[in-house]
């Protein structure tokens, strides 16, 4: 069997169905509708899927949702466009969204490299954000890390000057890849002062995994990057 790395475009990863609770069915029927976007290929207008002018944060691979519920409930000032390709993790936001009521979140189930070429403005978000991203710790499956440079290149013309791309990782092995992938892009300067690894930024929630790995004594590392 081939390796289909070799044979297709950059893809940040593949779609997977998963099987839906009751509740995740029921709000992807009530909430996407309102606060799903539908991929089209087309140039999105961020301020009219949101209603209004405001900081965009993109999320890429936002899991089951809660930090990027718990983040948009904490900063209603910004608006918050995650994207996944779990959907009974779409399905799970959905049902936060509602129950929330929360009106600055829109979420994509799609490829992200694919909505990022075609439907993300350059110039456009103010953060992005890559949260404990498949870590693929296999040394010869390392070639299908998100983080390369080619994709930080690519995420660097849809950053306004000033944003930042935040990553963030509780492999040790993948955070030096970051971290040297990161250092030699030219479009980005690290934030951290002494040009490493950065403090957990009070944006972003500590969820139920990372605390329990902390206090096992893993490490989770940030890297705050700025578009130049």
């Amino acid at each position: 069997m081939t390796d289909p790395i070799k044979h297709r475009p950059l893809r940040s990863f593949v779609l997977r169905q998963g099987r839906l609770t009751t509740g995740q069915r029921t709000a992807l029927e009530t909430q996407w509708p309102i606060f799903g976007i539908e991929f089209t290929g087309k140039p999105l207008d961020l301020s009219a899927e949101f209603g209004r002018q405001a900081p965009v944060t993109l999320e890429i691979g936002f899991g089951n949702g809660d930090s990027l519920a718990q983040m948009a409930k904490a900063a209603p000032e910004r608006d918050f466009f995650g994207i996944e390709v779990h959907r009974p993790g779409v399905g799970h936001l959905m049902h936060l969204v509602g129950e929330s009521s929360l009106k600055n979140v829109r979420a994509m189930h799609h490829d992200a490299v694919e909505i990022i070429n075609q439907m993300i403005p350059d110039g456009s978000i103010n953060r992005i954000q890559i949260y404990f991203p498949d870590p693929w710790h296999k040394k010869r499956h390392n070639k299908r890390r998100i983080v390369q440079p080619e994709f930080v290149a690519l995420l660097a013309t849809k950053l306004e000057p000033g944003g930042v791309l935040h990553l963030a990782t509780d492999w040790e092995d993948y955070a030096v890849q970051m971290l040297e992938v990161m250092s030699a892009a030219p479009d980005y300067k690290n934030q951290a002062p002494e040009g490493g690894y950065a403090e957990r930024p009070d944006y972003r929630p500590l969820t139920k995994f990372e605390n329990r790995g902390l206090k096992l004594g893993h490490g989770v590392w940030d890297l705050l990057f700025e578009r130049v």
